[in-house]
């Protein structure tokens, strides 16, 4: 599925700051850089890891879009991927993470880490959907480039606990991956057991065939869109993987299943992994 184009700077703009951002938020983006003032939801913890392993943070940095999902027909009694709602979930996903990139772009982030990626249904509509991605934008302190291979600022949903693990058993992320799938699920096979069952239907152990092999096709297809965006990041595998299910309120035989990683890649041969220690808390 084909990303958006990124937008032109508009005329007077400070270059780095795409059209489509808000006027506020590209005043609050130049006054940070500016003042070297910075913003993060890390927390104090990962706020210290992440600087120990030579990032500075930049400011907190997010992306929106609330998306009007349209509708499309269903063949009753066949399982199905509904192409349109697949891709118009995925287009909206992507321009919240365009946004978010293009606000660490105005920052001159080399990458966005602990990024949040949260759908959100509104009281406007039954089929209005905001996708908001926020994370916090840091840069090398060392000057190095720490960029995607596309150019981008590299994107991840670990903890700063997890990111700073990461580098020093040698591998660094490249970029926030993620696949979907929209699937009708026809409820035909569970019909089919109670009229051939009839009142002995409730007694009975099976295992429903129609939907278990919906299920597994949807799911297989949201890791297999996953992993095909990790490979044309030239990715070694992808970290951190999950897997969800939701409705969108489209009623229960119409689900939505999604895949979300982070693709990373070796930064050395040797791997030294750092030795867990053991941590008591105090705390009842």
């Amino acid at each position: 599925m084909p990303q958006p184009p990124r937008p032109p700077t508009p005329p007077g703009a400070p270059q780095g700051i795409a059209a489509d951002l808000p006027q506020h938020a590209r005043e609050r983006l130049v006054s940070m850089r500016q003042h070297h003032f910075f913003t993060s939801d890390l927390s104090v913890n990962e706020f210290l890891l992440v600087k120990e392993v030579g990032f500075h943070p930049l400011g907190l940095v997010m992306g929106s879009s609330i998306f009007h999902i349209g509708w499309q027909a269903v063949r009753q009694g066949v399982s199905e991927e509904l192409t349109t709602l697949t891709q118009a979930l995925y287009h909206a996903r992507e321009l919240a993470m365009e946004r978010m990139e293009e606000e660490a772009d105005a920052l001159g982030a080399d990458g966005i880490v602990a990024v949040r990626l949260t759908v959100a249904v509104h009281a406007w509509g039954s089929n209005v959907i905001e996708f908001l991605a926020i994370g916090t934008a840091v840069r090398h302190e060392a000057g190095q480039n720490w960029r995607a291979p596309n150019g981008k600022p590299f994107t991840s949903d670990l903890s700063g606990q997890d990111f700073w693990t990461l580098l020093h058993a040698g591998y660094r992320p490249l970029g926030l991956v993620m696949g979907n799938c929209v699937y009708y699920v026809a409820p035909q096979a569970q019909a089919q057991a109670q009229q051939a069952y009839g009142q002995n239907y409730a007694m009975q152990n099976m295992e429903l065939t129609g939907p278990t092999q919906a299920f597994y096709d949807a799911r297989e297809l949201a890791m297999e869109r996953m992993q095909a965006e990790a490979e044309a990041l030239t990715a070694e595998g992808i970290v951190g993987v999950t897997v969800d299910e939701s409705n969108h309120t489209w009623g229960a035989s119409v689900l939505e299943f999604s895949a979300i990683g982070t693709a990373v890649t070796a930064l050395r041969a040797d791997h030294q992994i750092p030795q867990p220690s053991l941590v008591l808390t105090v705390n009842d």
